[in-house]
């Protein structure tokens, strides 16, 4: 959820407008219009002010990010020396400029 979309739902659910959200805050309904519509992108300290302001706490959260890591081939690859893994990837380089090469090819024919 965006930051905007955040304060505006916990104003409104807090039944307030933004200019009385502006005066609990100490800040303008303008500045408080512009982080809604997402001109703006407040620092945390402001956003938490607000956030006060509604009697509301900031928190914040974090998760592992989703990974589709192929644990048997990353073995693999680790029991490789440094050579043959410089080996492997200059070979899927060479492969990727033939595609390249490939693709250059079939646009020149394509449009002469």
């Amino acid at each position: 959820m965006a930051v905007g979309d955040l304060l505006s739902r916990r104003r409104r659910a807090h039944g307030l407008s933004q200019a009385r959200l502006a005066r609990r805050a100490g800040t303008t309904q303008a500045a408080i219009s512009r982080i809604e519509r997402g001109h703006v992108s407040p620092t945390v300290e402001t956003l938490e002010r607000l956030l006060a302001a509604l009697g509301e706490d900031l928190a914040l959260a974090s998760a592992a990010a989703a990974t589709h890591i192929d644990h048997a081939h990353l073995a693999a690859l680790r029991r490789r020396t440094p050579a043959e893994r410089l080996d492997l990837a200059l070979s899927w380089n060479r492969l990727a400029g033939d595609v390249a090469a490939a693709g250059s090819a079939a646009r020149r024919a394509a449009s002469g």
